[in-house]
């Protein structure tokens, strides 16, 4: 009997554990994830990044007084202003995954070349001038911390920095730069001894300012009129030995509804691949959401007059001619007429290798457009049209387009003959190749917004097809002439949502 008790104790547990953890398990839409070979490419890139910084970056001023015995002066005031880091090179740098923490960042034997201003003042003299500070022996070591804030956003912070400069070595310019050049040595261990106390805090400064920025950006961007779609982090980076992943909800809202479709999103596994820099999995349930979120919003209801069908049919008179001449041996049509066609079911996803399909079940209705502006329904038939999805990368945006496959018509049995149904299906079928389908793709145009970071475009990218969800490998490339804003994940269309909904934890 105690035994019994015991074993129906822990089946207790257990089902209540299951309870308690099922709703907390939360699996991302998409899945970023950056390799080692996107950490080398970011020293190349921010090397040019940090150039374009420091050029722009005003610089504190440096302070500070000097006894020079040898002159038999008690004190020297200097002050070097107006500073500017001309030219540096930091030859050895790394960036390497630290496993569950974050990014480690290492430098030696960096240079500098620094100008400023000059003034210095003592009991004897003082004047002004020009100097040239070289700096070598740079040493820089640091720890970014990445993570993840309440609304979905990252965060960043430097833990552990130490930052050195071993030799500094001061040129003076002027007339009198033999003189003042005599007493440069001097003045050279105070002033490392003041640039090495300022480097780290300055240095955490940047972080702190892009950190800032990070606090701010908005995770939802706005597709188009009927959606909009939530890029915020689920969870923090997860990090390992060779690659850092970014868990991204990727999923689809009506455009005046945030509340997430009825459906979850399943686990999916990225490859074990690191011979491009970054790899994006977008998965099964990016799709349905999009699909559910469209339908919702009422985006695959159409309405195509006769001119709009014409214009959108292959132009040439034997197919329109043939098209409207089946129309005639079933109806004899005095008025023009529409073609309405309206979505029953969201659209079903299907992502198997090699194989992106939607089949779209619909009604469509033909109706007479008379002049007083009443409408006549002709046959309302239901139907499923099986289409493949094409997909490529434009810029920074994911590319669909949709070729038919197979129609499937039903019309009731009291209504229509089997001969009429297949008639209409020849017609419905050359209406929606030729009719619709141009219209959804010229639409579709448009695209998907991918992650990006700042001022990186993807180029040699590939797309794959797996089971339940795309993988997208792709390399990069920093363009410092793009004309964007700082932003995770990079859309430009994000101020026009609400601000009600901007501040909307992320779960």
């Amino acid at each position: 009997m105690h035994k019994k008790t015991v074993q129906v104790v822990w089946g207790c547990f257990f089902l209540w554990n299951l309870y308690i953890s099922s709703p907390q398990t939360i699996y991302p839409g998409i899945k970023a994830r950056a390799t080692q070979r996107a950490l080398d490419y970011g020293v190349q890139a921010g090397m040019q990044m940090i150039e374009q910084m420091v050029k722009e970056k005003d610089i504190p001023d440096l302070k500070g007084t000097e006894s020079l015995e040898f002159l038999k002066v008690d004190y020297v005031n200097y002050n070097f202003s107006n500073i500017k880091i001309n030219a540096f090179s930091f030859p050895n740098t790394s960036l390497a995954f630290v496993p569950g923490v974050g990014i480690k960042a290492l430098t030696n034997h960096g240079t500098a070349n620094i100008s400023a201003n000059w003034e210095i003042k003592s009991p004897l003299f003082q004047d002004t001038g020009g100097a040239d500070l070289y700096l070598s022996g740079v040493y820089f070591t640091g720890i970014v911390i990445l993570a993840r804030n309440d609304f979905g956003r990252p965060t960043l912070k430097l833990q552990d920095c130490y930052a050195q400069v071993s030799h500094a070595h001061v040129s003076f310019s002027g007339e009198l730069k033999v003189l003042y050049n005599s007493f440069a040595e001097p003045m050279e261990k105070p002033i490392l001894k003041n640039l090495n106390k300022i480097l780290c805090p300055i240095i955490t400064s940047e972080v702190e300012a892009l950190n800032a920025n990070l606090s701010v950006l908005e995770v939802f961007t706005k597709i188009d009129n009927y959606t909009l779609l939530d890029y915020s982090l689920i969870n923090s980076p997860e990090i390992t030995e060779n690659y850092m992943d970014l868990n991204l909800k990727g999923v689809f809202y009506p455009l005046e509804n945030l509340t997430d479709p009825p459906f979850s999103p399943v686990p999916f596994v990225l490859p074990e691949r690191s011979d491009s820099v970054l790899y994006i999995g977008i998965s099964k349930y990016f799709f349905k959401s999009a699909s559910f979120a469209y339908f919702t919003a009422g985006a695959f209801n159409v309405t195509l007059s006769t001119k709009e069908i014409s214009s959108h049919l292959v132009q040439n008179s034997q197919g329109l001619g043939n098209m409207l001449s089946r129309f005639a041996e079933i109806y004899i049509l005095s008025q023009p007429f529409m073609v309405r066609i309206m979505a029953t079911e969201p659209p079903v996803v299907s992502l198997l290798p090699g194989n992106f399909t939607l089949d779209i079940p619909a009604s469509i209705m033909i109706l007479t457009q008379s002049k007083n502006s009443t409408a006549e329904t002709i046959v309302s038939m239901d139907f499923v049209a099986s289409t493949s999805v094409g997909l490529v990368i434009l810029g920074q945006r994911l590319i669909c387009s949709l070729s038919l496959n197979r129609f499937r018509l039903s019309l009731p049995e009291s209504s229509r003959s089997n001969i009429e149904v297949l008639r209409f299906e020849n017609i419905l079928s050359s209406i929606l190749h030729f009719g619709v389908l141009p219209l959804v793709n010229t639409k579709l145009q448009q695209g998907f917004p991918l992650p990006n970071p700042h001022k990186i475009s993807f180029v040699n990218s590939n797309i794959e097809v797996l089971e339940d969800f795309l993988l997208i490998s792709t390399d990069l490339k920093y363009e410092t002439s793009l004309k964007q804003q700082p932003s995770f994940p990079g859309w430009e269309e994000l101020n026009l949502i609400p601000r009600q909904w901007r501040e909307k934890p992320a779960p």
